[in-house]
């Protein structure tokens, strides 16, 4: 056997590596009252001023969903996360995808042709490697859960 029908867990890891990062980004970002995200474009004030949160509160809410989606990444490959109705889970996982692939779009989008944000190609590039790496870890859960009653 050459371990070629054990599910692979590593995408899982890197997607929740990536979600803390995001979150402790955020983190830094709402102990400052400030939107946006460190190394990516500067949020003008007037985009400031307008929101309909204030920054902190804005950027708390966004840590606490980047732990989140760390915590959901984690639960594909872990034991008590198995445990969860599969149709849930992929539900779950196809929420995620939605919501972090449409912000990932942005980037890509902007970071190669310019609609205005900001992004640069390189954000463009970890657009694209997140949304990866996130169709990887459903992959990994699908192909691991198939035959799991749920």
């Amino acid at each position: 056997m050459d371990g070629s029908d054990r599910p692979r867990h590593w995408p899982a890891y890197a997607v929740a590596v990536l979600f803390l990062g995001y979150a402790a980004g955020k983190a830094v970002f709402a102990w400052q009252a400030r939107l946006g995200f460190p190394g990516g474009p500067a949020v003008p004030d007037a985009v400031r001023d307008g929101y309909f949160l204030d920054a902190a509160t804005a950027q708390w809410f966004a840590a606490a969903s980047g732990l989140l989606g760390a915590w959901v990444a984690i639960a594909t490959v872990a034991a008590p996360g198995r445990r969860v109705p599969r149709p849930l889970m992929l539900l779950v996982l196809a929420a995620m995808l939605l919501a972090v692939g449409a912000g990932a779009a942005i980037m890509i989008v902007d970071g190669f042709i310019g609609i205005g944000v900001g992004w640069q190609w390189h954000h463009g590039v970890l657009g694209i490697v997140v949304i990866a790496l996130l169709m990887a870890m459903i992959q990994s859960y699908v192909k691991a859960t198939r035959h799991a009653v749920g």
